[in-house]
């Protein structure tokens, strides 16, 4: 492990200690083995501060998202989290099937959110700029 030379008493000595363990250690002094106690210092404790926090309890329906319910109708579900960059359609516009009904902000991108089944747009629970969850609301086709 480490090797030392002392002198002591106007004698030279050639110490390796091989192994530490808890108080014991086991020394090699000038080819002669030997396990000696080490008396250490206890080091004073560290100066960095522990982070105490205290437990969150949380009210009832608290931290729960509350889905907005649709009259009826086929609901367009937001595809993954972002905001509402665009909407291209209004209430009562008539749509087919793969017509692009607004543009969802995520990560950067802009993506298209495609009317899966023809309709009219019955409702519309989002305005540009909301920010939304994956498969919140965005807007009803009946």
């Amino acid at each position: 492990m480490k090797k030392f030379d002392f002198t002591i008493n106007g004698n030279k000595y050639s110490v390796d200690i091989q192994d530490i363990e808890d108080d014991l250690a086991t020394i090699q002094v000038n080819g002669t083995e030997y396990v000696v106690e080490v008396h250490q210092e206890k080091k004073k404790p560290l100066k960095t501060p522990k982070l105490v926090r205290e437990s969150v309890v949380r009210q009832p329906g608290e931290g729960r998202i509350e889905k907005k319910q649709s009259a009826g109708g086929f609901p367009v579900e937001a595809p993954l989290p972002g905001s509402i960059f665009k909407l291209k359609v209004k209430v009562g516009d008539t749509v087919a099937k793969g017509d692009s009904l607004l543009i969802l902000e995520a990560m950067k991108m802009e993506n298209d959110v495609l009317a899966d089944q023809a309709g009219i747009v019955k409702e519309i629970k989002v305005k540009e700029g909301d920010a939304v969850l994956q498969n919140d609301l965005l807007l009803v086709i009946g």
